[in-house]
C-alpha cells in the first residue's frame, strides 16, 4: 500500500483519529487479517458475520500494527489504541481505495479493467494479469476478492508505479457492481457471461443481467467496453454502453472483422484446447492453452480482448497466453496419481452453467477411461435448485459419465436425475457427508480412473478432492466390477 499517514486516512475515509493518536504514524500495508499483520500494517477491524475484527486488535498490535482502522474507540491495558475511528469500516474501505486509485491516477499512467460475469472471472483475471505484468506493474486480486472488501483489498496492493490494476466485480444484487464502479472508475470493462450463478438471491436471470449491464455502463466515453458476442444477455449491453465496444467470441465459425475470435480448435492429448486466435487488426497466432477444456475458451479470449483494448501488442498477448496455466486453486486442477487415478479439482465454485462444462470436459477427457463425477451442492439457486440439480444428474447420463456420486441432500437430486435418465447397476450413488464420500472413493477408485470433483465453494467438496489426490495408493479391490 501507498504509505499513509494516520491524518490521510481519516481524511480519505471521512474518520476520526482516536484519543493520542498521533497524525503522522504511518502504515505501509493493511489487511483485515490479524494473521497477516507485519510491521506498519494498518489492521481493518471489520466485523464480521461469525467474528468481529476488534476483537483481534490485541494480536495485531503484537504483530506490529501501527494503525487501526475500527469503529469504536478501544483500549489495550492502560491505553487507548491509536486508530482512525469511522461509522462504518466496509464503507470506509471503499473510500479510502477510492482515494487511492485518484492518487496513483495523480502520479502517473494507470489503467483499471474491471471484469464480471456469473463465472470464469478468476480465470479471466489471472490470464489478463499474467499478460498485463509484463508490461509493467500489475496488481490483480488474490484468489476471488471480487465484493465490497476484496475490492478495497486489492487496491490496498497497489502503489504509486502501479500500471495495470485488474479487479474482479461480483455481485448478490443490483447496485453491487456500480458500488464498486464507482470505488475503481475502471477505464476497461470486460462481462464474460450471464448465468444462474445466485439467481436466487436476484430474483431471476434478468436481473443478473441487469446487475452485470452496470459495468458496461460505468466505462466512460474514452474507455472500452469489451462484451461476449456469443452470450445474448451480454451482447445487448452494448446498446448501455457509452464507450466504443469490442466483441470476443469463442464460438465463431470464422474471424469476424473487429472483434477478438477464437477459431479452428482441436485438443491435444492431454485434453488442451489449440486454436487459433484472431485479433481485430487481422492478425492471428495459433495457440496451446494451458487449461483444460473447452469451456475456458471464452475466458481466454475475453482477456485477449482485454489486453488487446489496452493497447498491448498482440504478439505479447499470443505470447503469454500460449501454455499459461491456472494461477488459482480449485480450477480444473489437475493431479495424477501414483496408482493411476487422475484427479480434476474444480471445486472453487458451482452454477449450472459451469457444471455442464466441467461434465462435458470430463466426458471427452475420459473417452478411454472410467470416469467419476463426484458433485456436491450448487448454492444460490433458489426455487430452481431441484429442477437445476436434477438436470445435471441427467446430463451426467447423456454425456455417458461412468459414475455418478452426489454429496449432501442439497445435491441429492443429481442422484435422482442420474437414476431417472437411465443409471442404474448403482452407477448412480449418494451419500450424506464428505467423510462417507471419501470413504467410499477410497473403496471404489481403480488405476485408470478419472474424477471430477465439482461444487460450489462452500459446500467443502474441493477439500475432499485435494484429500483424495494425496492417495498415495487405493484399497485393494475385488476383481471385476468393484462398485457395490
Amino acid at each position: 500500500m501507498i504509505e499513509l499517514t494516520a491524518q490521510e486516512i481519516a481524511d480519505m475515509t471521512g474518520g476520526v483519529l482516536a484519543a493520542g493518536t498521533d497524525p503522522q504514524a504511518t502504515a505501509t500495508s493493511a489487511t483485515t487479517d490479524s494473521r497477516e499483520v507485519r510491521e506498519g500494517s494498518l489492521f481493518i477491524a471489520k466485523p464480521g458475520e461469525h467474528a468481529d475484527g476488534h476483537d483481534f486488535v490485541p494480536a495485531a498490535l503484537q504483530g506490529g500494527a501501527s494503525l487501526v482502522l475500527a469503529q469504536r474507540e478501544l483500549r489495550v491495558g492502560e491505553k487507548t489504541v491509536p486508530a482512525v475511528v469511522v461509522p462504518d469500516v466496509v464503507l470506509a474501505m471503499g473510500k479510502l481505495a477510492a482515494a487511492l486509485v485518484a492518487r496513483i491516477r495523480e502520479q502517473g499512467e494507470l489503467t483499471v479493467i474491471g471484469i464480471t460475469g456469473s463465472a470464469g472471472k478468476t480465470t479471466t483475471k489471472d490470464l489478463l494479469a499474467g499478460i498485463l505484468s509484463v508490461q509493467g506493474p500489475t496488481v490483480a486480486p488474490i484468489g476471488s476478492y471480487n465484493g465490497e472488501v476484496g475490492v478495497p483489498l486489492t487496491v490496498f496492493n497497489a502503489s504509486l508505479d502501479t500500471r495495470y490494476l485488474v479487479i474482479e466485480m461480483g455481485a448478490t444484487k443490483i447496485g453491487n457492481i456500480t458500488y464498486l464502479t464507482d470505488m475503481v472508475r475502471p477505464d476497461i470493462g470486460v462481462v464474460l457471461f450471464v448465468g444462474t450463478a445466485h439467481a436466487g438471491e436476484f430474483g431471476g436471470v434478468e436481473n443478473i443481467a441487469v446487475a452485470k449491464s452496470e459495468l458496461a455502463q460505468a466505462i466512460g466515453t474514452d474507455g472500452h467496453v469489451v462484451l461476449n458476442r456469443a452470450d445474448q444477455r451480454v451482447r445487448a449491453m452494448a446498446e448501455v454502453a457509452a464507450a466504443p465496444v469490442l466483441f470476443f467470441d469463442a464460438q465463431a465459425t470464422e474471424p469476424v472483422p473487429g472483434e477478438v475470435t477464437v477459431t479452428a480448435v482441436e485438443f491435444t492429448d492431454a485434453g488442451f484446447p489449440r486454436f487459433t486466435l484472431t485479433f481485430p487488426n487481422g492478425e492471428d497466432y495459433r495457440i496451446t492453452a494451458g487449461l483444460l477444456g473447452e469451456h475456458h475458451l471464452g475466458n481466454i479470449a475475453a482477456a485477449a480482448a482485454a489486453a488487446f483494448a489496452a493497447g498491448v501488442p498482440t504478439a505479447d498477448i499470443a505470447g503469454a497466453l500460449d501454455g499459461q496455466g491456472p494461477q488459482s486453486r480449485w480450477r480444473m486442477e489437475r493431479t495424477e496419481r501414483a496408482d493411476g487415478v487422475t484427479i480434476i479439482n474444480d471445486a472453487y465454485n458451482a452454477n449450472p452453467e459451469s457444471m455442464r462444462a466441467a461434465l462435458k470436459t470430463l466426458a471427452e477427457l475420459g473417452r478411454e477411461r472410467r470416469t467419476w463425477a463426484v458433485l456436491g451442492e450448487m448454492l444460490e439457486l433458489g426455487e430452481d435448485s431441484i429442477r437445476a440439480h436434477d438436470e445435471i444428474g441427467r446430463t451426467a447420463v447423456r454425456l455417458n459419465i461412468s459414475k455418478v456420486l452426489a454429496i449432501g441432500p442439497g445435491a441429492k437430486p443429481i442422484h435422482t436425475g442420474a437414476w431417472m435418465e437411465g443409471s442404474w447397476d448403482q452407477e448412480a450413488n449418494y451419500v450424506d457427508t464428505l467423510e462417507d464420500a471419501e470413504r467410499f472413493l477410497n473403496d471404489h477408485l481403480q488405476p485408470g480412473d478419472l474424477v471430477l470433483f465439482k461444487s460450489s465453494n462452500s459446500s467443502g467438496v474441493r477439500h475432499l478432492g485435494d484429500r483424495i489426490a494425496l492417495q498415495a495408493s487405493h484399497q485393494e479391490t475385488q476383481s471385476g466390477e468393484s462398485t457395490p
